[in-house]
């Protein structure tokens, strides 16, 4: 009896209760057209109403459920649309990260080659002054010999002092201090590319353009700074001094009459300053570099032609010794190659043709930074242009000057040029 009492009880609590439901659920159903102009989203209503409408009969649940499936779906679709227009390209990005591996074993590369030059620079040079240095003591010794003694020393002496002006040829022609500066500088600026590229990819949102433009750099480097040496290695003593350009060319843009506007960190006081700052890189800091370069390879060529000609002076010295030539040649012999070894100390050990292409280098970051400057300021879209601020940081930055300075050099320069018709003294650059 108990048992029969307390099953009617709970039958007609959930009898009850699914009446209640029915009822707040009719309700609800029938005050969605109200709803329906308000901003509630679809979520909801997608997940708590379908299990409730399920319980309806056929067909309300039919209707109701219709209803809400072409809303989620109206929904979906605007989604999708809307992340579709922000994601990038997955083939862009696969470009870029196939670029910037290919820089990334490019940076290797260049390492290990200039290590390898290095070594060949360190190597020559001890071996040609040990073989010069050995060849001018076998010539003092055989001037105090006769006979077979001195004509075996002699012979040797030659010998050696042929040798090493070959190798003195080879070696003046291709610098290798000069070759391990170019790898140097091919590696710094290879690793600043792959720097660039990562943020491209990890900030940004990567379009085509960066793809080629990144594709650009990598050919650029690639001609101002190449691996093998037969064929395509650098002229070491160019007949004219140029700045190392490892860029691709600013593409001219035509000027367009438009109307100067401010915008973007631009105004008119930032474009004159920035015109200001490409006049004194211009007048001072690369035209300074070039006359240095111009420097370093005159002393260069009078290194390179006096080594061998002194080693193959002192191979004649030798060879002429004898007891009918006198005491002339013998000290030829000693003298010459002793001076052809301070030559060969003062270019290679002092690393001329380095110092030639570190200054060659520096005319080309100079040069690099008029062109850029110059690029934004013909751009007339101030809206296309990299925004004034952070441009006028980074030319401060890449000279070495607060932001107070650069405008300060600028008003220098200004004051200068219109007050006094000359050029200012004072460089651009504080780094070097």
């Amino acid at each position: 009896m108990a048992s029969l009492r307390s099953s009617s009880v709970i039958w007609s609590v959930a009898y009850s209760s699914s009446c209640c439901s029915r009822r707040g659920t009719t309700r609800a159903t029938i005050n969605m057209p109200k709803l329906r102009t308000g901003g509630l989203s679809l979520r909801l209503p997608a997940r708590d109403l379908v299990p409730e409408v399920l319980d309806m009969g056929p067909g309300l649940s039919a209707a109701t459920t219709s209803h809400v499936d072409k809303k989620y779906e109206s929904s979906t679709n605007r989604n999708s649309h809307s992340l579709g227009s922000n994601v990038s390209d997955p083939m862009v990005i696969a470009k870029l990260l196939a670029i910037m591996q290919a820089v990334a074993d490019r940076v290797e590369m260049h390492q290990n080659i200039r290590e390898q030059r290095d070594n060949w620079n360190s190597l020559l040079l001890t071996s040609i002054n040990t073989i010069t240095l050995t060849a001018a003591t076998m010539a003092g010794i055989a001037a105090t010999s006769v006979g077979g003694p001195l004509l075996a020393l002699k012979t040797s002496s030659t010998l050696m002092y042929l040798a090493a002006t070959g190798m003195l040829v080879v070696m003046n022609q291709i610098q290798p201090s000069q070759l391990v500066e170019e790898q140097r500088n091919a590696a710094r600026l290879f690793k600043q590319l792959h720097g660039r590229i990562q943020t491209t990819l990890s900030s940004g949102n990567p379009t085509s353009s960066d793809d080629e433009d990144a594709m650009k750099k990598v050919l650029a480097l690639d001609k101002a700074y190449p691996l093998p040496l037969i064929g395509v290695m650098l002229e070491k003593f160019p007949e004219t001094v140029e700045p190392a350009v490892w860029w691709p060319q600013h593409r001219q843009r035509q000027e367009k009459p438009m109307k100067r506007r401010d915008g973007n960190g631009w105004s008119v006081e930032l474009e004159e300053e920035m015109r200001e700052v490409v006049g004194v890189l211009k007048r001072k800091d690369t035209e300074d570099y070039l006359r240095l370069g111009k420097i370093a390879l005159k002393v260069n060529k009078i290194l390179s032609i006096s080594g061998p000609l002194l080693t193959g002076i002192a191979a004649c010295g030798t060879a002429f010794m004898g007891s009918s030539h006198g005491s002339w040649a013998p000290m030829v012999g000693v003298v010459a190659g002793a001076m052809a070894s301070v030559v060969n100390t003062m270019e290679h050990g002092g690393q001329v043709g380095m110092v030639f292409e570190m200054y060659r280098s520096n005319a080309g970051f100079f040069r690099l930074m008029e062109e850029t400057i110059e690029s934004n300021l013909n751009e007339r879209d101030v809206e296309r242009r990299e925004n004034g601020e952070l441009f006028e940081m980074k030319v401060a930055l890449h000279l070495g000057r607060s932001l107070s300075g650069l405008k300060n050099l600028a008003a220098a320069s200004s004051y200068a040029s219109s007050e006094k018709g000359e050029a200012i003294e004072e460089f651009a650059s504080k780094l070097f």
